[in-house]
């Protein structure tokens, strides 16, 4: 269930409306339409190279749309001064797939990382702001270990904490369960859950495991060679009677027949776009 206040009731946090982007001359975004709410965890889905990615690279507001427009906090990014767009990405948190955690520093370090680079608070406070967000996601005790001692898991709650630890409104995570077993998995998927819940933080989750989509997931989106399959709850995915939808819900592949004539002319205009 959306979790909602007085303050942000259907209030639109990210607003995608016709969203066109090519990469060459390759169409990858064909028409996205997308709102998220305040207080929401919203799920992107889909095969390897449906546009997942690139989706999340325009809301973190990496890429400028050939066409249709994208806004974050009722803004667009694309208009900003490079000021306006630094304080919009100020109230983003983002939590890398492979955790992107400085190899140099300990787990405080790279926790604290984002205070002494945006802030002005004293060593003694950021300190001490580090190790609560640590605490948030159990990591507490951890502070002086090195990236390279940290189990997988370890990895992905130090990756959070940093997201989390200036306070963000919205919080992204790509591949939050990639490369880790279940029972750690579920256990991170239960965290994004308590974090949301408690720090009314909105979420967009880039994921391939269903298992975890289905169970912290507000609502979904499923893409599919840059188009909308289908956004809806959780039950709605399940039960639709799209083709497509189901074939990535049931990890079946689809018959694919290539026309010889027709590759060769993708690849032609591939090398005209480089």
């Amino acid at each position: 269930m959306v979790v909602e206040s007085e303050s942000t009731k259907d209030e639109l946090v990210i607003d995608v409306q016709d969203l066109v982007t090519y990469y060459g001359t390759r169409k990858i975004l064909d028409q996205v339409n997308l709102q998220v709410l305040a207080g929401e965890i919203m799920v992107i889905m889909g095969g390897s190279g449906s546009g997942k990615s690139t989706l999340l690279r325009h809301m973190l507001a990496l890429n400028k749309p050939a066409a249709g427009a994208i806004r974050l906090f009722g803004k667009d990014p694309n208009k900003l001064s490079a000021p306006q767009l630094h304080a919009i990405r100020q109230r983003m948190g983002v939590s890398f797939q492979n955790g992107a955690l400085f190899n140099s520093l300990n787990v405080e370090e790279n926790v604290a990382f984002p205070l002494r680079e945006h802030t002005r608070l004293d060593e003694n406070t950021i300190r001490i702001m580090a190790r609560m967000k640590l605490e948030v996601v159990n990591l507490a005790g951890f502070e002086k270990l090195m990236p390279s001692q940290l189990s997988g898991g370890m990895v992905k709650r130090a990756a959070l904490a940093r997201a989390i630890v200036m306070d963000p409104s919205l919080l992204f995570f790509d591949e939050p369960s990639a490369g880790l077993d279940p029972v750690v998995s579920a256990d991170l998927d239960e965290l994004i859950l308590r974090l949301r819940d408690a720090m009314k933080v909105t979420i967009v989750v880039v994921t391939h495991e269903l298992d975890s989509a289905f169970r912290i997931a507000d609502r979904i989106l499923v893409l599919d060679k840059g188009k909308v399959l289908i956004l809806g709850t959780v039950d709605e995915v399940k039960s639709s009677d799209n083709k497509r939808v189901q074939n990535l819900l049931n990890r079946k592949s689809e018959d694919v027949i290539v026309n010889p004539d027709e590759y060769l002319q993708r690849l032609t205009d591939d090398l005209a776009g480089l």
